[in-house]
Protein backbone atom coordinates (compact mmCIF):
# COMPACT_ATOMS: atom_id res chain seq x y z
CA UNK A 1 0.00 0.00 0.00
CA UNK A 2 1.36 3.62 -1.08
CA UNK A 3 2.11 5.93 2.03
CA UNK A 4 -0.10 9.11 2.12
CA UNK A 5 2.81 10.86 0.53
CA UNK A 6 3.45 8.82 -2.72
CA UNK A 7 -0.27 8.98 -2.70
CA UNK A 8 -0.67 12.95 -2.22
CA UNK A 9 2.44 13.26 -5.06
CA UNK A 10 0.00 11.08 -7.36
CA UNK A 11 -2.53 13.93 -7.48
CA UNK A 12 -2.64 15.75 -10.54
CA UNK A 13 -2.56 19.50 -9.27
CA UNK A 14 -4.66 21.97 -11.16
CA UNK A 15 -2.93 25.59 -11.31
CA UNK A 16 -4.44 27.57 -8.06
CA UNK A 17 -5.14 30.22 -10.45
CA UNK A 18 -8.20 27.62 -11.51
CA UNK A 19 -8.80 26.59 -8.31
CA UNK A 20 -9.44 30.49 -7.38
CA UNK A 21 -11.77 30.80 -10.49
CA UNK A 22 -14.44 28.19 -8.99
CA UNK A 23 -14.97 30.30 -6.28
CA UNK A 24 -15.28 33.32 -8.84
CA UNK A 25 -11.96 34.65 -7.76
CA UNK A 26 -9.51 36.35 -10.42
CA UNK A 27 -6.01 36.65 -10.38
CA UNK A 28 -5.77 40.08 -8.96
CA UNK A 29 -7.78 38.63 -5.82
CA UNK A 30 -4.56 36.54 -4.27
CA UNK A 31 -1.04 36.28 -3.85
CA UNK A 32 0.80 33.32 -5.80
CA UNK A 33 3.08 31.27 -3.74
CA UNK A 34 4.09 29.46 -6.47
CA UNK A 35 1.90 27.58 -9.16
CA UNK A 36 -0.17 25.47 -6.24
CA UNK A 37 -0.69 27.76 -2.75
CA UNK A 38 -1.71 31.23 -2.46
CA UNK A 39 -2.98 34.07 -0.18
CA UNK A 40 -6.44 35.04 -0.66
CA UNK A 41 -6.80 39.38 -0.31
CA UNK A 42 -8.79 40.36 3.00
CA UNK A 43 -11.01 42.76 0.25
CA UNK A 44 -12.49 39.54 -0.94
CA UNK A 45 -14.69 38.88 2.34
CA UNK A 46 -14.92 42.74 3.09
CA UNK A 47 -16.64 43.23 0.05
CA UNK A 48 -19.09 40.05 0.81
CA UNK A 49 -19.74 40.31 4.07
CA UNK A 50 -22.99 41.48 3.67
CA UNK A 51 -23.92 37.60 1.87
CA UNK A 52 -22.20 35.00 3.54
CA UNK A 53 -24.43 32.32 1.26
CA UNK A 54 -22.75 29.20 2.24
CA UNK A 55 -24.25 26.49 4.51
CA UNK A 56 -21.91 25.50 7.84
CA UNK A 57 -20.92 22.17 8.26
CA UNK A 58 -18.81 21.28 11.19
CA UNK A 59 -16.97 17.46 11.57
CA UNK A 60 -15.74 16.53 15.30
CA UNK A 61 -15.09 13.04 16.23
CA UNK A 62 -15.94 10.94 19.35
CA UNK A 63 -13.58 10.72 21.92
CA UNK A 64 -10.23 9.61 19.89
CA UNK A 65 -7.25 7.23 19.77
CA UNK A 66 -3.77 8.61 20.07
CA UNK A 67 -3.40 8.64 16.81
CA UNK A 68 -6.57 10.30 15.94
CA UNK A 69 -9.71 9.57 13.97
CA UNK A 70 -9.24 10.83 10.61
CA UNK A 71 -12.37 14.31 11.17
CA UNK A 72 -9.73 15.86 8.27
CA UNK A 73 -9.50 12.86 6.33
CA UNK A 74 -13.57 12.97 6.60
CA UNK A 75 -13.90 16.74 6.30
CA UNK A 76 -12.04 16.72 2.90
CA UNK A 77 -13.37 13.42 1.54
CA UNK A 78 -17.26 15.09 2.61
CA UNK A 79 -15.84 18.33 0.24
CA UNK A 80 -15.27 16.19 -2.53
CA UNK A 81 -18.56 13.99 -1.97
CA UNK A 82 -20.51 17.00 -1.87
CA UNK A 83 -18.27 18.46 -5.33
CA UNK A 84 -19.64 15.10 -7.32
CA UNK A 85 -22.75 15.86 -6.46
CA UNK A 86 -22.37 19.15 -8.31
CA UNK A 87 -22.24 20.91 -5.19
CA UNK A 88 -20.05 24.47 -5.02
CA UNK A 89 -17.65 23.07 -2.26
CA UNK A 90 -15.08 24.96 -0.31
CA UNK A 91 -13.01 23.55 3.42
CA UNK A 92 -12.16 25.67 5.69
CA UNK A 93 -9.43 23.35 7.86
CA UNK A 94 -6.50 24.37 10.07
CA UNK A 95 -2.92 24.21 8.95
CA UNK A 96 -0.66 21.26 11.16
CA UNK A 97 1.79 22.43 13.89
CA UNK A 98 5.07 21.39 13.59
CA UNK A 99 5.28 19.66 16.90
CA UNK A 100 2.86 17.11 16.65
CA UNK A 101 4.11 16.56 12.74
CA UNK A 102 7.89 15.93 13.69
CA UNK A 103 6.65 13.81 16.75
CA UNK A 104 3.39 11.80 17.67
CA UNK A 105 1.08 12.33 15.39
CA UNK A 106 2.97 13.32 12.15
CA UNK A 107 1.48 14.47 9.08
CA UNK A 108 -1.82 16.11 9.65
CA UNK A 109 -3.58 17.16 6.02
CA UNK A 110 -5.58 14.02 5.72
CA UNK A 111 -5.16 10.90 4.83
CA UNK A 112 -4.90 8.47 1.88
CA UNK A 113 -7.31 9.90 -0.96
CA UNK A 114 -8.49 12.01 1.00
CA UNK A 115 -5.91 14.76 1.28
CA UNK A 116 -4.94 18.31 0.91
CA UNK A 117 -2.24 18.94 -1.24
CA UNK A 118 0.52 20.16 -1.56
CA UNK A 119 0.97 18.38 1.45
CA UNK A 120 4.67 18.71 2.25
CA UNK A 121 4.33 22.41 2.05
CA UNK A 122 1.25 22.18 4.31
CA UNK A 123 2.79 20.01 7.06
CA UNK A 124 5.78 21.48 7.14
CA UNK A 125 6.69 25.52 6.46
CA UNK A 126 3.23 26.96 4.54
CA UNK A 127 3.56 29.96 3.72
CA UNK A 128 4.60 31.14 7.36
CA UNK A 129 2.27 32.15 9.17
CA UNK A 130 2.81 30.18 12.00
CA UNK A 131 6.52 31.31 11.98
CA UNK A 132 4.99 34.78 11.74
CA UNK A 133 2.78 33.82 14.78
CA UNK A 134 5.85 33.07 16.48
CA UNK A 135 7.71 36.10 15.34
CA UNK A 136 4.75 38.65 16.74
CA UNK A 137 4.77 36.48 20.02
CA UNK A 138 8.74 36.47 20.91
CA UNK A 139 8.82 40.31 19.88
CA UNK A 140 6.20 40.96 22.94
CA UNK A 141 8.17 39.33 24.79
CA UNK A 142 11.51 40.63 24.07
CA UNK A 143 9.68 44.34 24.15
CA UNK A 144 8.89 43.02 28.28
CA UNK A 145 12.02 41.93 28.73
CA UNK A 146 13.68 44.95 27.52
CA UNK A 147 10.94 47.43 30.07
CA UNK A 148 11.75 45.76 32.72
CA UNK A 149 15.64 46.06 32.12
CA UNK A 150 15.27 49.58 30.60
CA UNK A 151 12.80 50.22 34.30
CA UNK A 152 10.26 52.30 32.03
CA UNK A 153 6.66 52.90 33.40
CA UNK A 154 4.76 51.56 33.85
CA UNK A 155 7.03 49.44 35.88
CA UNK A 156 6.55 45.91 35.38
CA UNK A 157 7.34 43.70 38.24
CA UNK A 158 9.50 40.54 36.81
CA UNK A 159 7.75 37.90 39.36
CA UNK A 160 4.43 38.85 37.97
CA UNK A 161 5.51 38.61 33.91
CA UNK A 162 2.04 36.31 32.14
CA UNK A 163 4.09 36.27 28.92
CA UNK A 164 6.56 33.92 27.89
CA UNK A 165 7.95 32.46 24.92
CA UNK A 166 7.01 29.99 21.63
CA UNK A 167 8.50 27.84 19.34
CA UNK A 168 6.32 25.32 16.98
CA UNK A 169 8.82 21.94 18.23
CA UNK A 170 7.71 19.50 21.06
CA UNK A 171 10.51 20.56 23.52
CA UNK A 172 9.95 19.30 26.99
CA UNK A 173 13.40 21.33 28.53
CA UNK A 174 11.81 24.58 27.49
CA UNK A 175 8.62 24.20 29.66
CA UNK A 176 9.98 26.60 32.86
CA UNK A 177 13.44 28.09 32.53
CA UNK A 178 15.14 31.07 34.01
CA UNK A 179 16.17 33.99 31.63
CA UNK A 180 18.82 37.42 32.26
CA UNK A 181 21.42 34.95 34.15
CA UNK A 182 24.58 36.48 33.45
CA UNK A 183 25.72 39.92 33.66
CA UNK A 184 24.04 43.32 34.51
CA UNK A 185 23.61 43.79 31.14
CA UNK A 186 22.51 40.53 30.28
CA UNK A 187 18.73 41.76 31.71
CA UNK A 188 16.91 40.84 34.36
CA UNK A 189 16.91 37.36 35.80
CA UNK A 190 13.65 35.71 36.57
CA UNK A 191 11.51 33.09 35.52
CA UNK A 192 10.16 32.75 32.51
CA UNK A 193 8.43 29.21 30.18
CA UNK A 194 7.88 28.44 26.87
CA UNK A 195 4.49 26.97 24.90
CA UNK A 196 4.04 25.23 21.75
CA UNK A 197 3.50 28.06 19.00
CA UNK A 198 -0.16 27.06 18.55
CA UNK A 199 -0.79 27.36 21.98
CA UNK A 200 -0.11 30.96 21.70
CA UNK A 201 -2.79 34.06 22.38
CA UNK A 202 -1.72 35.39 19.22
CA UNK A 203 -2.67 32.35 17.21
CA UNK A 204 -5.84 32.30 18.65
CA UNK A 205 -6.24 35.99 18.13
CA UNK A 206 -4.84 35.60 14.54
CA UNK A 207 -8.05 33.29 14.62
CA UNK A 208 -10.84 35.29 16.18
CA UNK A 209 -9.79 38.36 14.14
CA UNK A 210 -12.23 39.53 11.56
CA UNK A 211 -10.01 42.21 9.87
CA UNK A 212 -6.96 43.93 10.75
CA UNK A 213 -8.13 46.36 12.89
CA UNK A 214 -9.58 44.19 14.94
CA UNK A 215 -6.72 41.76 15.07
CA UNK A 216 -4.39 45.14 16.13
CA UNK A 217 -7.27 46.02 18.51
CA UNK A 218 -7.04 42.41 19.93
CA UNK A 219 -3.09 42.32 19.83
CA UNK A 220 -2.87 45.50 22.22
CA UNK A 221 -5.42 43.84 24.74
CA UNK A 222 -3.08 41.00 25.79
CA UNK A 223 -2.65 40.92 29.05
CA UNK A 224 1.25 40.83 29.65
CA UNK A 225 1.63 41.47 33.38
CA UNK A 226 0.96 43.56 36.08
CA UNK A 227 3.16 46.08 38.03
CA UNK A 228 4.68 46.28 41.43
CA UNK A 229 1.40 47.43 42.51
CA UNK A 230 -0.62 44.73 41.03
CA UNK A 231 -1.95 47.14 38.24
CA UNK A 232 -2.43 45.01 34.80
CA UNK A 233 0.38 46.06 31.92
CA UNK A 234 -1.01 45.37 28.89
CA UNK A 235 0.56 45.44 24.79
CA UNK A 236 -1.01 48.46 23.79
CA UNK A 237 1.17 50.23 27.08
CA UNK A 238 4.60 48.93 25.50
CA UNK A 239 3.24 50.44 22.21
CA UNK A 240 3.75 46.62 20.22
CA UNK A 241 0.23 46.01 19.01
CA UNK A 242 1.58 47.80 15.60
CA UNK A 243 4.59 46.26 14.74
CA UNK A 244 2.55 42.93 15.82
CA UNK A 245 0.16 43.56 13.18
CA UNK A 246 2.74 44.45 10.74
CA UNK A 247 4.17 41.20 11.44
CA UNK A 248 0.98 39.34 11.10
CA UNK A 249 -0.66 41.37 8.07
CA UNK A 250 -0.26 38.49 5.12
CA UNK A 251 -0.85 35.68 7.70
CA UNK A 252 -4.39 36.98 8.48
CA UNK A 253 -5.05 36.13 4.64
CA UNK A 254 -6.10 32.78 4.21
CA UNK A 255 -4.14 30.13 2.60
CA UNK A 256 -6.30 28.85 -0.81
CA UNK A 257 -4.80 25.31 -1.45
CA UNK A 258 -6.86 22.51 -3.17
CA UNK A 259 -8.02 18.73 -2.27
CA UNK A 260 -6.42 15.64 -4.42
CA UNK A 261 -9.75 15.76 -6.85
CA UNK A 262 -9.30 19.43 -7.32
CA UNK A 263 -11.56 21.10 -4.52
CA UNK A 264 -10.93 24.24 -2.89
CA UNK A 265 -9.54 24.44 0.43
CA UNK A 266 -8.97 27.14 3.40
CA UNK A 267 -5.91 25.72 5.51
CA UNK A 268 -5.55 29.11 7.89
CA UNK A 269 -4.39 29.13 11.66
CA UNK A 270 -3.78 26.01 13.79
CA UNK A 271 -4.60 26.57 17.48
CA UNK A 272 -5.03 23.17 19.47
CA UNK A 273 -8.54 22.25 20.95
CA UNK A 274 -7.40 20.62 24.26
CA UNK A 275 -5.21 24.14 24.98
CA UNK A 276 -6.89 26.75 22.85
CA UNK A 277 -10.03 27.51 20.77
CA UNK A 278 -9.08 24.62 18.38
CA UNK A 279 -10.83 26.43 14.88
CA UNK A 280 -9.65 27.25 11.83
CA UNK A 281 -9.49 30.86 11.38
CA UNK A 282 -12.59 33.42 11.47
CA UNK A 283 -11.34 35.01 8.57
CA UNK A 284 -10.87 31.80 6.37
CA UNK A 285 -14.08 30.34 7.47
CA UNK A 286 -16.40 33.55 6.46
CA UNK A 287 -14.80 33.83 3.11
CA UNK A 288 -15.51 30.31 2.40
CA UNK A 289 -19.29 31.00 2.75
CA UNK A 290 -19.12 33.97 0.54
CA UNK A 291 -17.47 32.18 -2.43
CA UNK A 292 -19.19 28.88 -2.25
CA UNK A 293 -22.82 27.14 -1.22
CA UNK A 294 -21.36 24.79 1.10
CA UNK A 295 -18.41 25.16 3.52
CA UNK A 296 -16.84 22.12 5.19
CA UNK A 297 -14.71 22.83 8.57
CA UNK A 298 -13.44 21.01 11.62
CA UNK A 299 -12.76 20.90 15.13
CA UNK A 300 -9.73 19.44 16.96
CA UNK A 301 -9.95 16.25 18.75
CA UNK A 302 -13.25 15.31 20.16
CA UNK A 303 -16.82 16.80 20.18
CA UNK A 304 -15.91 17.92 24.19
CA UNK A 305 -13.22 19.84 23.08
CA UNK A 306 -13.01 21.86 19.78
CA UNK A 307 -16.61 21.94 18.85
CA UNK A 308 -17.40 22.91 22.07
CA UNK A 309 -15.08 25.69 21.71
CA UNK A 310 -16.46 26.44 18.11
CA UNK A 311 -20.19 26.88 19.69
CA UNK A 312 -19.64 28.40 22.71
CA UNK A 313 -16.69 30.93 21.72
CA UNK A 314 -16.07 31.14 18.00
CA UNK A 315 -19.91 30.89 16.48
CA UNK A 316 -20.57 33.31 19.52
CA UNK A 317 -18.48 36.07 18.75
CA UNK A 318 -18.23 35.71 15.19
CA UNK A 319 -22.06 35.52 14.47
CA UNK A 320 -21.54 31.55 12.76
CA UNK A 321 -24.63 29.19 12.87
CA UNK A 322 -24.24 25.71 11.50
CA UNK A 323 -26.65 23.89 9.28
CA UNK A 324 -25.56 20.47 10.45
CA UNK A 325 -22.83 18.68 12.63
CA UNK A 326 -20.54 15.50 11.37
CA UNK A 327 -19.54 13.61 14.31
CA UNK A 328 -16.68 10.81 13.45
CA UNK A 329 -16.74 7.57 14.40
CA UNK A 330 -14.27 4.62 14.24
CA UNK A 331 -14.70 1.07 14.82
CA UNK A 332 -11.04 0.75 16.73
CA UNK A 333 -11.63 4.01 18.53
CA UNK A 334 -15.04 2.53 20.06
CA UNK A 335 -13.14 -0.82 20.67
CA UNK A 336 -10.66 1.02 22.77
CA UNK A 337 -13.51 2.96 24.81
CA UNK A 338 -14.46 -0.85 24.85
CA UNK A 339 -12.15 -2.27 26.99
CA UNK A 340 -9.29 -3.64 24.19
CA UNK A 341 -6.23 -3.05 24.55
CA UNK A 342 -4.50 -0.29 21.71
CA UNK A 343 -2.39 -3.52 20.40
CA UNK A 344 -5.63 -5.16 19.80
CA UNK A 345 -7.60 -2.52 18.14
CA UNK A 346 -7.00 -4.40 14.36
CA UNK A 347 -8.88 -7.78 15.71
CA UNK A 348 -12.59 -8.61 14.83
CA UNK A 349 -14.78 -7.83 18.03
CA UNK A 350 -18.37 -6.79 17.42
CA UNK A 351 -18.86 -7.10 20.97
CA UNK A 352 -15.89 -4.48 22.05
CA UNK A 353 -17.27 -2.23 19.77
CA UNK A 354 -21.07 -2.62 21.51
CA UNK A 355 -19.11 -1.38 25.09
CA UNK A 356 -17.73 1.30 23.64
CA UNK A 357 -20.95 2.96 22.67
CA UNK A 358 -21.60 4.84 25.54
CA UNK A 359 -18.94 7.20 24.26
CA UNK A 360 -20.61 7.73 21.03
CA UNK A 361 -24.16 8.40 22.65
CA UNK A 362 -22.62 11.08 25.09
CA UNK A 363 -21.18 12.87 22.41
CA UNK A 364 -24.65 12.97 20.42
CA UNK A 365 -26.34 13.91 23.51
CA UNK A 366 -23.84 16.96 23.70
CA UNK A 367 -24.79 17.94 20.10
CA UNK A 368 -28.44 17.84 21.60
CA UNK A 369 -27.47 20.26 23.78
CA UNK A 370 -26.41 22.72 21.32
CA UNK A 371 -29.94 21.79 19.39
CA UNK A 372 -27.70 21.06 16.77
CA UNK A 373 -28.51 18.37 13.67
CA UNK A 374 -25.82 15.21 14.00
CA UNK A 375 -25.01 12.96 11.13
CA UNK A 376 -23.14 10.01 12.37
CA UNK A 377 -20.18 9.32 9.94
CA UNK A 378 -17.83 5.91 10.08
CA UNK A 379 -14.49 6.60 9.00
CA UNK A 380 -14.00 3.16 7.58
CA UNK A 381 -10.78 1.38 7.96
CA UNK A 382 -9.19 -1.81 6.26
CA UNK A 383 -9.41 -3.99 9.25
CA UNK A 384 -13.51 -2.73 9.87
CA UNK A 385 -15.83 -5.76 9.60
CA UNK A 386 -19.39 -5.46 8.24
CA UNK A 387 -20.41 -7.38 11.40
CA UNK A 388 -18.41 -4.41 13.76
CA UNK A 389 -20.08 -1.46 10.81
CA UNK A 390 -23.54 -3.20 11.97
CA UNK A 391 -23.19 -2.50 15.66
CA UNK A 392 -22.51 1.18 14.61
CA UNK A 393 -26.23 1.42 12.17
CA UNK A 394 -27.87 -0.58 14.32
CA UNK A 395 -27.58 2.09 16.81
CA UNK A 396 -27.97 5.20 14.73
CA UNK A 397 -31.17 3.53 13.46
CA UNK A 398 -32.35 3.16 17.13
CA UNK A 399 -31.84 6.71 18.35
CA UNK A 400 -32.92 7.88 14.51
CA UNK A 401 -29.25 9.45 13.81
CA UNK A 402 -28.69 9.68 9.99
CA UNK A 403 -25.68 7.27 9.28
CA UNK A 404 -23.08 6.84 6.35
CA UNK A 405 -19.82 4.97 6.21
CA UNK A 406 -17.35 7.23 5.00
CA UNK A 407 -14.64 5.30 2.68
CA UNK A 408 -12.67 8.64 2.06
CA UNK A 409 -9.33 7.31 3.11
CA UNK A 410 -9.49 4.85 0.17
CA UNK A 411 -11.47 6.00 -2.57
CA UNK A 412 -11.09 10.01 -2.22
CA UNK A 413 -14.33 11.49 -3.12
CA UNK A 414 -16.42 8.60 -4.55
CA UNK A 415 -16.07 6.76 -0.69
CA UNK A 416 -18.02 9.89 0.81
CA UNK A 417 -20.64 10.39 -1.72
CA UNK A 418 -22.93 8.06 0.65
CA UNK A 419 -22.02 10.63 3.29
CA UNK A 420 -22.59 13.76 1.54
CA UNK A 421 -26.03 12.88 0.46
CA UNK A 422 -26.79 12.37 3.84
CA UNK A 423 -25.12 15.57 4.63
CA UNK A 424 -27.29 17.09 2.16
CA UNK A 425 -30.09 15.95 2.72
CA UNK A 426 -30.34 16.56 6.62
CA UNK A 427 -29.01 20.16 6.10
CA UNK A 428 -31.64 21.02 3.31
CA UNK A 429 -34.01 22.81 5.39
CA UNK A 430 -34.06 26.11 7.16
CA UNK A 431 -31.66 26.25 9.88
CA UNK A 432 -32.49 26.26 13.05
CA UNK A 433 -30.45 28.49 15.34
CA UNK A 434 -28.31 26.69 17.82
CA UNK A 435 -28.28 27.29 21.50
CA UNK A 436 -24.79 27.69 23.39
CA UNK A 437 -24.21 26.15 26.21
CA UNK A 438 -24.11 29.25 28.57
CA UNK A 439 -24.80 32.87 28.42
CA UNK A 440 -21.30 34.97 28.77
CA UNK A 441 -22.75 36.68 31.17
CA UNK A 442 -22.58 33.55 33.44
CA UNK A 443 -20.39 33.67 36.57
CA UNK A 444 -17.12 32.06 35.59
CA UNK A 445 -18.23 29.03 38.05
CA UNK A 446 -21.16 28.75 36.39
CA UNK A 447 -20.18 28.58 32.62
CA UNK A 448 -16.98 26.16 33.60
CA UNK A 449 -20.06 24.12 35.25
CA UNK A 450 -22.09 23.97 32.59
CA UNK A 451 -19.73 22.60 30.18
CA UNK A 452 -18.18 19.91 32.88
CA UNK A 453 -21.86 18.94 34.12
CA UNK A 454 -23.43 18.46 30.43
CA UNK A 455 -20.76 18.36 27.75
CA UNK A 456 -18.52 15.96 30.23
CA UNK A 457 -20.61 14.63 32.65
CA UNK A 458 -19.05 15.31 35.34
CA UNK A 459 -20.73 15.97 39.04
CA UNK A 460 -19.13 18.83 40.23
CA UNK A 461 -16.31 21.02 39.52
CA UNK A 462 -12.98 21.81 42.04
CA UNK A 463 -11.26 24.46 42.40
CA UNK A 464 -7.61 24.47 43.58
CA UNK A 465 -5.96 27.34 45.85
CA UNK A 466 -4.19 28.77 43.09
CA UNK A 467 -7.35 28.91 40.89
CA UNK A 468 -9.20 30.60 43.50
CA UNK A 469 -7.18 32.93 43.62
CA UNK A 470 -7.63 33.63 39.76
CA UNK A 471 -10.69 33.74 39.99
CA UNK A 472 -10.90 36.89 42.23
CA UNK A 473 -7.54 38.28 39.83
CA UNK A 474 -10.55 37.96 37.47
CA UNK A 475 -13.10 39.65 38.99
CA UNK A 476 -11.33 42.50 39.87
CA UNK A 477 -9.89 43.36 36.78
CA UNK A 478 -13.55 43.01 35.16
CA UNK A 479 -13.40 39.72 32.82
CA UNK A 480 -15.55 37.55 34.39
CA UNK A 481 -17.75 38.02 31.81
CA UNK A 482 -15.55 36.22 29.15
CA UNK A 483 -16.22 32.82 28.01
CA UNK A 484 -14.00 29.78 29.17
CA UNK A 485 -11.71 28.23 27.26
CA UNK A 486 -11.73 24.76 29.29
CA UNK A 487 -8.11 22.88 28.46
CA UNK A 488 -7.94 19.19 29.56
CA UNK A 489 -6.77 16.05 28.32
CA UNK A 490 -8.19 15.00 24.71
CA UNK A 491 -8.39 11.05 25.72
CA UNK A 492 -11.30 11.14 28.25
CA UNK A 493 -14.53 12.99 28.35
CA UNK A 494 -13.01 13.97 32.11
CA UNK A 495 -9.78 15.32 32.97
CA UNK A 496 -8.43 11.75 33.54
CA UNK A 497 -6.91 10.60 30.75
CA UNK A 498 -7.62 7.28 32.27
CA UNK A 499 -11.17 7.60 32.50
CA UNK A 500 -12.42 5.87 28.82
CA UNK A 501 -15.68 5.43 27.68
CA UNK A 502 -18.37 7.11 29.53
CA UNK A 503 -16.91 7.89 32.76
CA UNK A 504 -19.64 9.00 35.54
CA UNK A 505 -19.95 10.62 39.31
CA UNK A 506 -16.81 11.97 38.52
CA UNK A 507 -14.77 15.60 39.53
CA UNK A 508 -12.98 17.65 37.29
CA UNK A 509 -10.42 19.72 39.09
CA UNK A 510 -9.55 23.46 38.01
CA UNK A 511 -5.71 24.23 38.88
CA UNK A 512 -5.29 27.81 36.87
CA UNK A 513 -6.82 29.80 35.33
CA UNK A 514 -5.28 32.21 32.88
CA UNK A 515 -6.74 36.14 31.40
CA UNK A 516 -6.29 36.18 27.05
CA UNK A 517 -7.80 39.08 27.00
CA UNK A 518 -6.95 40.00 23.97
CA UNK A 519 -8.01 36.38 22.14
CA UNK A 520 -11.16 37.05 24.29
CA UNK A 521 -11.67 34.30 26.29
CA UNK A 522 -10.05 32.71 29.85
CA UNK A 523 -8.13 29.42 29.95
CA UNK A 524 -9.09 26.77 32.42
CA UNK A 525 -6.47 24.32 32.76
CA UNK A 526 -7.83 21.23 34.39
CA UNK A 527 -6.04 18.21 35.60
CA UNK A 528 -2.21 17.45 34.52
CA UNK A 529 -2.88 19.50 30.90
CA UNK A 530 0.29 21.19 29.56
CA UNK A 531 1.17 23.46 26.69
CA UNK A 532 4.45 22.68 25.43
CA UNK A 533 4.48 18.87 24.45
CA UNK A 534 7.61 16.65 24.77
CA UNK A 535 8.74 14.13 22.25
CA UNK A 536 8.05 10.23 22.08
CA UNK A 537 10.63 8.12 22.46
CA UNK A 538 10.43 7.39 18.33
CA UNK A 539 9.78 10.79 17.23
CA UNK A 540 8.22 11.15 13.58
CA UNK A 541 11.01 13.60 12.70
CA UNK A 542 13.23 10.36 12.82
CA UNK A 543 11.73 9.27 9.90
CA UNK A 544 11.75 12.12 7.92
CA UNK A 545 14.38 12.31 5.36
CA UNK A 546 15.45 13.89 1.79
CA UNK A 547 16.37 11.72 -0.89
CA UNK A 548 19.41 12.37 -3.48
CA UNK A 549 16.67 13.97 -5.74
CA UNK A 550 15.76 16.57 -3.35
CA UNK A 551 12.41 14.70 -2.25
CA UNK A 552 10.81 14.62 1.15
CA UNK A 553 10.90 11.13 2.39
CA UNK A 554 8.85 9.40 5.41
CA UNK A 555 6.40 12.50 5.71
CA UNK A 556 3.16 10.09 7.18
Amino acid sequence: MPTDLEIARSAEMRPIVEVAGDLGLSEGDIDLYGNYKAKVHLDVLDSRRDRLKGRLILVSAITPTPAGEGKTTTSIALAMGLARLGERTCLALRQPSLGPTLGMKGGAAGGGYSQVVPMEDINLHFTGDIHAVGSAHNLLTAMVDNHIYRRLDPRIDPRRVRWGRVVDINDRELRDIVVGLGKPTDGVPHESFFDITAASEVMAILCLAEDLGDLKHRLGNILVGFTYDREPVYARDLRTDGAMTVLLKDALKPNLVQTMEGTPALIHGGPFANIAQGTNSVVATKTALALADWCITEAGFGFDLGAEKFFDIKCVSANLDPYAVVLVATIRALKLHGGKEPDQLTEPDPQAVERGLPNLRKHLESIGHFKESPVVALNRFTTDTEEEIAVVRRMCEERGNPFAVCDGWARGGEGAVELAEVVRETASGENRPFAPMYDWNDSVEGKIFAVANKIYGAQAVDYTRQAKRDLRRISRLGYAKLPVCIAKTQKSLSDDPKLLGRPKDFLVTVRQIIINAGAGFLVVFTGDIIRMPGLPAEPAAMRLDIDEGGNVVGLE
